[in-house]
């Protein structure tokens, strides 16, 4: 996992692990900030860390593939961003893609990038959501794998918002990432999501904390 922020994504895996309902081995966490909160929290479970300063490096490419090196090195088969602040290099993250998730903060396509609860309030919307998808080149535009979904409400700010989408962000990528371990999700190039081999025509649904379609 690489996270920048302070791994509250990475606390639901966890639980998630321990609970007995995500079939992973968390074998490293590593960050472009060496003081994330995501680098504490896999301490304090055990989990091997690493931290890179992009800064260290002259050309950003170069940072990313140092990077992508350490992970390879850990045996890890599987790769999730949950709040890696960093735009990663195509040609460095090519060797992961299909078995490279990440989340995002917005029902996709809408809202790439940064300040999404932001602008779907300044945008009048009534729904808001988080997506979990394949990681490509394309920032934020690799097949969706699954969305969760929430009704705005009267006085929603972006802090609230953030906060409430925050719980449905918790269940939705332990859920995604459980159908990875058990090799239920395919990536199917160019920008196509298989779940036990059929091609999805839209992303999976977060219905009571289990994915539907």
């Amino acid at each position: 996992m690489l996270a920048s922020g302070r791994g509250s994504n990475l606390q639901a895996l966890i639980a998630a692990r321990d609970a007995g309902t995500l079939p992973v081995d968390l074998v490293a966490v590593g960050s472009d900030k060496d003081d994330a909160g995501a680098l504490q929290l896999a301490k304090k479970a055990g989990i091997p860390t690493f931290s890179l300063d992009p800064k260290a490096f002259a050309r950003r490419k170069d940072f990313d593939f140092e990077l992508f090196r350490r992970l390879t090195a850990t045996g890890a088969q599987a790769l999730v961003l949950a709040g890696f602040m960093r735009i990663i290099d195509g040609a460095a993250l090519a060797p992961w893609v299909g078995r490279m998730i990440n989340i995002h903060p917005s029902l996709l396509p809408k809202y790439r990038g940064l300040h999404t609860h932001r602008r779907a309030l300044d945008a009048g919307d009534t729904e808001h959501g988080a997506s979990v998808h394949y990681v490509t080149a394309e920032l934020d535009g690799g097949p969706v794998i699954a969305q969760a979904r929430i009704d705005m409400v009267p006085g929603d700010d972006e802090s609230a918002l953030a906060q409430r989408l925050l719980g449905f962000e918790h269940q939705l990528l332990p859920a995604v990432l459980a159908l990875m371990a058990d090799g239920r999700i395919d990536f199917i190039a160019p920008n196509r999501v298989a779940l036990d081999g059929k091609l999805l025509d839209a992303p999976l649904q977060l219905r009571n904390g289990t994915l539907v379609d």
